[in-house]
Formats: C-alpha cells, sequence, structure tokens
C-alpha cells in the first residue's frame, strides 16, 4: 500500500493529521495533541514540531530526517525503535523524560534548555553531542560514547568515567563532580 505524499504543510488540526502512515516532507506541525498515537511507519523529513504533545507516541520503524522538535512534551518515547537511517533530530525546550534513545548513532545532537530526566542513552553514540542548559537528573549514561561532547551548562548528571567513552567531552565546575559520584568522592 502507497503511503500517502504531504509536502510543504502546516498541520495544527487532528482532522489534517493522517490516520495512516504517511511521508511529510517540509512541514510544521503546530499545537497537535498526539500523545499515546501511533507513528509507525510514518516518515518525516526536514519537519518541525512546534507545541506538540508527543508523549508515549510508538515510533517503531518511523524516519525522522532533519526533525526538530521546539517546545515540545515527548515523555517516555523509545526513540530506539525509529528507523535509523539517516535519523537526524534536534531538541529545544523540550521535556524528554523517561525518553530512551539506547544504542542509537546520534553525533552532533543538540538538546538546548530540555529536561532529560531519567533518559537512557546507554550504548549511544553521543559524539559532539550538545547538552545545552539540560537538566539530566537521573538520566542513564552506560558505555556511552560521549567524545567531545559539550556538558559546560548541563546540570544534574552522574556519569561513571571508566564505563563512558569522555575524551574531549567538556564539563564545568561545580557540575563536573557528577563525573566523580560513582567513586564516592566528596569535594569540599
Amino acid at each position: 500500500m502507497k503511503k500517502e505524499f504531504v509536502s510543504e504543510r502546516v498541520i495544527e488540526h487532528a482532522d489534517q493529521w493522517s490516520p495512516a502512515p504517511a511521508e511529510y516532507e517540509d512541514c510544521t506541525f503546530r499545537h497537535l495533541d498526539l500523545s499515546g498515537t501511533s507513528l509507525a511507519d510514518y516518515s518525516f523529513t526536514d519537519c518541525q514540531f512546534t507545541d506538540c504533545n508527543l508523549s508515549n507516541i510508538a515510533v517503531s520503524n518511523t524516519s525522522f530526517r532533519e526533525v526538530r522538535f521546539r517546545n515540545c512534551k515527548m515523555l517516555g518515547i523509545l526513540f530506539e525503535d525509529c528507523h535509523t537511517f539517516l535519523l537526524e533530530m534536534s531538541f529545544d525546550n523540550c521535556n524528554l523524560g523517561m525518553a530512551s534513545f539506547r544504542a542509537l548513532k546520534l553525533p552532533g545532537t543538540v538538546f538546548n534548555a530540555c529536561i532529560l530526566h531519567e533518559a537512557d542513552f546507554s550504548e549511544a553514540n553521543m559524539k559532539q553531542a550538545v547538552f545545552r542548559d539540560c537538566d539530566l537528573l537521573d538520566a542513564v549514561f552506560d558505555y556511552t560514547e560521549l567524545e567531545n561532547a559539550d556538558l559546560v551548562s548541563a546540570r544534574n548528571y552522574r556519569i561513571h568515567p571508566e564505563r563512558n567513552r569522555l575524551k574531549g567531552a567538556r564539563f564545568s565546575y561545580p557540575e563536573v563532580e557528577g563525573l566523580l559520584a560513582a567513586f564516592g568522592v566528596v569535594l569540599v
């Protein structure tokens, strides 16, 4: 079955949304509540989601190519289920609590002013990723590649230096104490 192709549209109402998997290119989605919806097999290329509730959406085999998310609520999304070919996303002022990026290749991904409480980055390639002004409370970094990543303005992270690749990663004081927590070291 051929997917519907939608290009260069602004979609602001649920009735403009395709209930069957579709291909969206250069589209803007605004003020939609798609929480709990299945986006399995959808394709998004050069699209932007702004002020949307995407919490708990299913993204099995979903393509996100050069997709920007702004001011979105995105709780519990298992991005690891996405189609990984040309996967590229950026996040600005989004709540990504309990989202999973496990084992994904997302080098250079930008997270700007995001809440990433309990997000899972285990085994992910996050080389040169930027976590600008992000709250990483209880985020999981386990065998994560963070070479040359920017965590200078990130806060509340706990990253075990022996279980993650950190060469060239940038941190700032006092948040850098999150690297020592695994060793029980107390700075005074």
